[in-house]
Parts: structure tokens; C-alpha cells; sequence
């Protein structure tokens, strides 16, 4: 509740304090610690993101700038740059994914009944990853390419929300078809991926789970025409027909039918053939959800742009973990908040307004009413007449 409270303070009203507490002691978080509890790294790290603080001395800064309000932000003192590189080097990383996961499963109930625009009742998730290139020199364990580290984020956005429901950090050399194996295929749900996923024995798995999924076919496949569905041509659908794989390996590791959708744009010219086992949707429903797919790169570019994931506070694995966790909790958290108060501001909105009026005591909706900008008091005009009749 509203009471005099920075809009940080109310921010962090939302994050639930108790499953926190239980995940420090799960992993000794706080043992032998004296300042800078884990709570309070939480804190000055969720401080950094909305705020755009590029190192761990601008995080020091900002905050020493406001002495007389740390205490109402959850800071029992000062946060020192030294001791927060400390904590960020030796706090369990998984007390932040933990709290991350708790916050996801929150708002994917909160956005459960978003509209998808076609007309589907199943859970529809969209499989990618991006990678984050790093120095080479300063982050060896996470050895990318012969001159340059990197770290991927496997994420799998459920499209309603646009929330991730689950995210895998590992270094830039892991495959993305690696990411289906960490996966618990959950029945009838739609899996978008691209090209990247194609490994029949994983799909296949997919489908003996009573999941289903969209994908792009290679341009080297092998396969038969087994039937031929009535193409809706005037859509754009050239070809709608049942296969078997005929590739030795292929057959072998999918040896079920699956369905082939042939579609030319009619935009553009282009032909896509798109792959799934999805039989009873229309041809174009399984193109429009292939088009879906790319909610997920516009999640990742918007990331990129508005956390901070890129520019890292510490070079250990544990520290770029324990950032990106955190980023991405305080991501979920903003859409829980505009979703709980109603706030009709896109999450874009919300981070700026966060990151200019961070210490400001408001109520979090006021800051985004249209009134909130506009002067109620009437200007009265005392000047006087320079001539008079």
C-alpha cells in the first residue's frame, strides 16, 4: 500500500519477500554475512536496471546521493561498490533464478487469458536464443569462438504475456537443439522454433508427449508425400500434405507421419515449408503461428536495449548469472505490476517513467496519469497595462 513510498520502494513491494527468505537459507545466503544481506543485493542490482547504471560505482553513487531515503528503499546503510562486487562473486546465483521462477509463474497466471489473435485455446510457446558476446580476456569460462567469449540465454517465451518460462544460461558454444533436452514437454502445448531445433528423435519425443510444434523445414529434406489436403490457394497456401521421412536417420528417429505446409507470400514471393504434427489446425493457422515465432526476437532485442544484460558488473560465471537472473525478475515484475494495477502504459513506459522518477514519493499509478503532467492551478495574470484608454 501507498504510504509516503518511492516509487522503488512500492516496486519492490510486489516481490514476494517470504519465498526469497526461504531460497537465501536454502542456499546459505546469508551465512556469516554482516552487511549487504542478500536482500539488500537484490535491492541495489533491481536499482540498476530501471535506472540504466552502467558499472557498480554508479550504482554507489546514485545511491550515497540519497542518504535520507536508503532506509525506506531497504538499505540499512550505504551500499559500497567493493562489498557488492563481493556479494555479486560469491551469492548463490540460484537464489535470484529461484526468485525469478516464482515471479514468472505469478504473472503467466496473471496474463493466462491474453488474446492471441488466432482464435487457440493451447499454451503457445516460442523457442530461441541470443547470444551476449563477451571479452575474451576477462571472461575465459565462457569460451565462445577463438578470439571472443559470449554467453547464450535459451529462452521459452509463453506468448501470452510475452512472459519466459523458462531460461537457460550456458556459454556460446552449446547448441540451440540442446535446449529440447532441458525442456519438460508439457501436453498440448505448441512449440515455435526455428530451423536451428530441427533433430527428429527430440521432436519426436515431443510428440510421443502429447506436445506439438512448428517448425521450418530444411531445404535438404527427404520425404514422400503420403496424402494431400484441399490447399486454400487464394491464402496463400500452395500445398498442405501428410509425409513420411524418407532419410535413413530421419525415418528411423521420426518413424510417424508428420504434416507439411508449403506457403508463398503473397507480399513478398517468398516460400516458407513449414514442419509440424499439429493435424487438426487449418494450413494457415500453422503459418501464422510460425510468424508468431518472432515475439521472441522482439523480447530479446527489447532486453538488450532496456536492461541491463549486456555490460556486466563482474566476470565470474556467478556474477553474470546472478545479473541476468535479476534483470529478467525485475522484467517479469513490471509486467506483473501493470498488469495488477491496471496500468494501460506499455512495459517500454514503464521502465522510463521508473528510471527518471525512481526516488519520487507518488502512487506508482499516478505517475502514469495524463494529469499527473498537467498543471491544476490557473495562472493568473497580474501583469499590468502598458497603456491604458
Amino acid at each position: 500500500m501507498y504510504a509516503g513510498q518511492t516509487l522503488f520502494a512500492q516496486l519492490m513491494d510486489f516481490v514476494p519477500w517470504t519465498t526469497f527468505a526461504r531460497l537465501v537459507q536454502r542456499y546459505a545466503g546469508d551465512k556469516g554475512v554482516k552487511t549487504l544481506t542478500c536482500a539488500e543485493q537484490y535491492r541495489a542490482m533491481a536499482f540498476a536496471q530501471p535506472t540504466y547504471r552502467e558499472s557498480l560505482r554508479d550504482i554507489e553513487t546514485c545511491l550515497s546521493a540519497q542518504p535520507g531515503k536508503l532506509y525506506h528503499m531497504g538499505f540499512r546503510e550505504v551500499v559500497r561498490r567493493s562489498t557488492l562486487a563481493d556479494a555479486n562473486e560469491t551469492r548463490d546465483w540460484r537464489i535470484y533464478a529461484g526468485l525469478a521462477q516464482t515471479l514468472i509463474v505469478r504473472a503467466r497466471k496473471l496474463y493466462a487469458g491474453e488474446d492471441l489473435g488466432l482464435d487457440l485455446k493451447n499454451t503457445v510457446y516460442a523457442l530461441d536464443s541470443t547470444t551476449i558476446d563477451l571479452c575474451l580476456s576477462m571472461f575465459p569460462w565462457a569460451h565462445f569462438r577463438a578470439t571472443k567469449s559470449a554467453v547464450k540465454m535459451h529462452t521459452l517465451l509463453d506468448l501470452r504475456g510475452n512472459i519466459p518460462s523458462f531460461i537457460h544460461i550456458s556459454d556460446g558454444k552449446l547448441h540451440d537443439v540442446h535446449a529440447l533436452d532441458l525442456l519438460v514437454p508439457e501436453p498440448g502445448a505448441i512449440y515455435v522454433m526455428d530451423r536451428g531445433y530441427i533433430d527428429f528423435a527430440r521432436l519426436h519425443r515431443l510428440h510421443q508427449a502429447g506436445a506439438f510444434f512448428v517448425t521450418r523445414a530444411k531445404s535438404n529434406l527427404k520425404a514422400r508425400r503420403m496424402y494431400s489436403a484441399t490447399a486454400e490457394k487464394a491464402a496463400g497456401i500452395v500445398a498442405d500434405q501428410t509425409i513420411a521421412l524418407d532419410g535413413v536417420r530421419s525415418g528411423q528417429d521420426y518413424p510417424t507421419h508428420m504434416r507439411r505446409v508449403r506457403f508463398k507470400d503473397p507480399a513478398t514471393g517468398e516460400t516458407l515449408v513449414f514442419l509440424t504434427n499439429q493435424a487438426a489446425l487449418p494450413a494457415l493457422t500453422i503459418c501464422n503461428l510460425y510468424k508468431s515465432r518472432w515475439q521472441v526476437e522482439l523480447f530479446f532485442k527489447w532486453i538488450k536495449q532496456h536492461l541491463r544484460i549486456k555490460r556486466f558488473y563482474g566476470t565470474s560465471k556467478n556474477a553474470v548469472k546472478t545479473q541476468i537472473w535479476i534483470a529478467v525478475s525485475v522484467y517479469v515484475l513490471a509486467a506483473i505490476i501493470r498488469k495488477r494495477l491496471g496500468i494501460q502504459a506499455s512495459l517500454y513506459t514503464l521502465m522510463q517513467v521508473f528510471s527518471v522518477a525512481i526516488f519520487e514519493k507518488m502512487p506508482i499509478k499516478t505517475a502514469f496519469l495524463s494529469e499527473a503532467y498537467s498543471s491544476t492551478t490557473a495562472t493568473e495574470n497580474n501583469q499590468l497595462k502598458l497603456f491604458s484608454n
